[in-house]
């Protein structure tokens, strides 16, 4: 049962491969022929509303923001949401960007946390600084749209840098959809190791830890081969927190962002379920150039929190939703997208789990022929680490990225190994969280940030 498991998930991911292949080669290099200075001067370009929820981000923020404010986009406004931080959050923005107290209209759309102040940078006026009482990443979310005033918005993470031309990048198939597209995502990649300067990315690099070096991989993987391939059919489930735009009165429609430990994903299956039964006809995509880049855990402790509470995200975003699971009624979000989440993304690790110990067993007790533990390593490696390759060279082949020909020769070296002692440890952690979701445990869980701007 577990080797016809494992290979159904190969085959999965393979297929998601072949169409990631073909969705990317038909975009290769066409960046050097489209026209997005057109798209700078264009009256169909949307203005956004970009939405930095923070908590105790004062090692980051100040980059962030100075990335923010440098983008190549006609029409924008950045509100940054102090959801109640106990560190200098606050008064780091105060005195960089010189805020004061301003009355402004704030429109109660969506239910959230008291508001304390708001605040208006005397440099830049597009700039502006929400202070409320701490009610979580999407209570933050939801008073920024609250406050927001232009019809489309984007949700960044406190310690994230975009690459200048990012926004007219994931804005583009919602422009020239004619709104029916409402929502689209970009790439988040690594920043770790990287040369950034006041906010600004100055020069690509690598960090020297392995445990950052896997994460770079997964990255890659997860963007340019799970999310391209499900993008193609309008499957996609998850639009990054980290980097996502969206339809402000879709949101608002749907009831804007549930308190729950995976925000981003649950939002955006409420949006599939809200359109099929509203019988209209939208679409959610995800754009692979785009690319913001973000502050990785660089210890085990931290990297393992977080992969508990993505996992416990999962769970939370499935279950809520769980109506949806084979009825034909939505599509084939509830006959291909939610089973696909829930038996594969969310089952998968503990099917993993129990191979790796039955083998272990088996192998001591004499009751399974060799032959048998090395096929199934050999899936193993397959699963993991040839994915892992493949995601690389695709990389390398279509977003280059890594300029360097030893970043490309690290990730390629370093995702061999994957099989042979990181997924056996996320593996475990997303079984920890699997169980922490089934008893109910709530929360994000502590995450030091050390920035990843040198300013």
């Amino acid at each position: 049962m577990i080797f016809l498991y494992m290979i159904m998930i190969i085959l999965v991911y393979g297929g998601m491969l072949i169409l990631s292949l073909f969705s990317i080669r038909k975009t290769y290099q066409l960046d050097e022929f489209e026209p997005y200075e057109e798209l700078l001067l264009s009256e169909y370009t949307k203005p956004v509303s970009i939405l930095v929820p923070a908590y105790n981000e004062s090692a980051g923020i100040y980059g962030s923001i100075r990335s923010l404010l440098s983008i190549e986009y006609p029409e924008y406004e950045v509100i940054i949401i102090n959801d109640g931080s106990t560190d200098d959050t606050l008064e780091k923005l105060t005195e960089r960007f010189q805020l004061v107290k301003i009355n402004r209209v704030y429109r109660k759309l969506l239910e959230t946390k008291s508001i304390k102040g708001i605040y208006q940078s005397k440099l830049y006026p597009h700039l502006v600084v929400l202070d409320k009482e701490n009610g979580g990443k999407a209570d933050a979310l939801n008073a920024g749209i609250n406050c927001s005033r232009y019809p489309y918005f984007c949700s960044l993470d406190g310690d994230s840098i975009i690459e200048r031309n990012a926004f007219l990048k994931v804005l583009k198939p919602i422009i020239e959809s004619d709104d029916e597209v409402i929502a689209s995502g970009g790439s988040v990649r690594i920043a770790n190791g990287c040369e950034i300067q006041n906010g600004e990315l100055i020069k690509v690099g690598l960090s020297r830890k392995p445990i950052v070096l896997m994460q770079v991989i997964e990255y890659l993987r997860a963007f340019l081969t799970g999310r391209v391939g499900l993008s193609q059919n309008n499957l996609l489930l998850i639009v990054s927190g980290a980097f996502g735009v969206f339809s402000k009165k879709w949101v608002v429609e749907a009831g804007g962002y549930a308190h729950t430990v995976g925000e981003d994903m649950e939002l955006v299956v409420r949006l599939h379920r809200f359109m099929k039964e509203k019988k209209v006809n939208k679409k959610i995509m995800y754009v692979p150039d785009p690319v913001c880049w973000t502050e990785a855990p660089d210890s085990i402790m931290f990297l393992r929190r977080q992969r508990k509470r993505w996992h416990r995200g999962l769970f939370d975003s499935l279950w809520k939703h769980k109506r949806l699971m084979f009825n034909p009624k939505y599509g084939s979000i509830g006959l291909f997208s939610m089973p696909y989440f829930f038996f594969i993304e969310f089952l998968g690790p503990f099917v993993e789990l129990l191979g790796y110990i039955l083998l272990i067993i088996s192998i001591f007790t004499g009751s399974i022929q060799i032959e048998y533990g090395i096929l199934f390593f050999l899936l193993s490696l397959i699963y993991g680490s040839i994915y892992s390759m493949a995601a690389v060279l695709l990389e390398e082949w279509s977003m280059e990225k890594y300029p360097k020909v030893r970043h490309f020769a690290i990730l390629f070296l370093m995702s061999l190994t994957e099989t042979l002692w990181y997924r056996p440890l996320t593996v475990l952690w997303r079984v920890e969280g699997m169980i922490e979701a089934i008893f109910g445990k709530k929360g994000w869980g502590e995450m030091v940030r050390k920035g990843v701007s040198n300013d």
